[in-house]
């Protein structure tokens, strides 16, 4: 059992809270995550008291208090932050496969060919009938698309325009492939509901070591939402590159709003 002592720790009010990860960003040491929508201290000891936290939460739901809490322990969450670094980077990338509970190959890096390239004789694009509709076909020209599995470097990214979407803008927004996806190569994520740390931590590996032209950013209207443009700009950052950042932002109907 952890000793407890009288400290400054971080408080939470759950009733400001909108649940936007700016905090969990910002929280080097990893004692906070996202848990049903809220931030939540999830580990004291990893908690130095010190609010660096504090001065990203745009809704003024981070205190510091003072009260019994579990001794910070500096090693711990030095180690913790190192081991989630080295995952986001793609540590150990070439066991990754076997990691996974299904055993499943679909990590494996393809480069597509967009089905919308191929002409039809009347020069019109191609595209799929479904029963009695006709839709257009993927532009999707990368696999995988999650930022988890995303290899550091692979061919797609030479020159590339990199699309950030969190993953309910595909299902909301009806023209994703034509108005977003089509030229683009693919990265998805949700900063409410995944480690918003080690998005940003891979994704400026990515961005570093490869020729990324410009990075637009694609999220919906909702508050947490906005945390992605937060990842985008930390990942830029940390890549030393000078990447141009365009952000598109879906209402919850499937409009663009910008």
């Amino acid at each position: 059992m952890a000793t407890q002592t009288a400290r400054q720790i971080i408080r939470i009010d759950e009733d400001l809270c909108d649940g936007c990860g700016q905090c969990v960003t910002a929280c080097a040491e990893g004692a906070l995550a996202l848990i049903d929508g809220k931030a939540r201290l999830v580990t004291e000891s990893f908690c130095d008291g010190l609010g660096a936290c504090i001065g990203e939460c745009p809704q003024g739901a981070l205190t510091i208090e003072m009260r019994d809490a579990d001794v910070f322990d500096e090693s711990a969450a030095e180690a913790q932050a190192a081991h989630a670094a080295h995952h986001a980077a793609g540590g150990d990338a070439e066991a990754e496969p076997e990691s996974l509970a299904c055993g499943c190959p679909g990590s494996m890096v393809e480069t597509l060919r967009p089905c919308g390239a191929t002409e039809v004789p009347d020069g019109t694009e191609s595209a799929v009938g479904i029963g009695d509709r006709v839709t257009p076909e993927s532009q999707l020209t990368n696999w995988p698309v999650q930022i988890h599995l995303l290899p550091i470097d692979a061919p797609y990214y030479a020159g590339a325009d990199l699309l950030l979407a969190a993953d309910c803008v595909p299902f909301a927004h009806a023209g994703f492939h034509e108005d977003l996806l089509r030229g683009r190569t693919l990265a998805i994520g949700c900063p409410k509901l995944d480690d918003a740390i080690s998005y940003i931590e891979k994704l400026a590996r990515i961005l570093g070591a490869n020729d990324i032209r410009s990075l637009t950013v694609a999220h919906m209207e909702v508050p947490c939402c906005h945390g992605l443009t937060h990842v985008a700009a930390q990942a830029v950052a940390k890549s030393g590159k000078q990447i141009p950042v365009e952000t598109v932002v879906i209402g919850r109907d499937g409009t663009r709003k910008s």
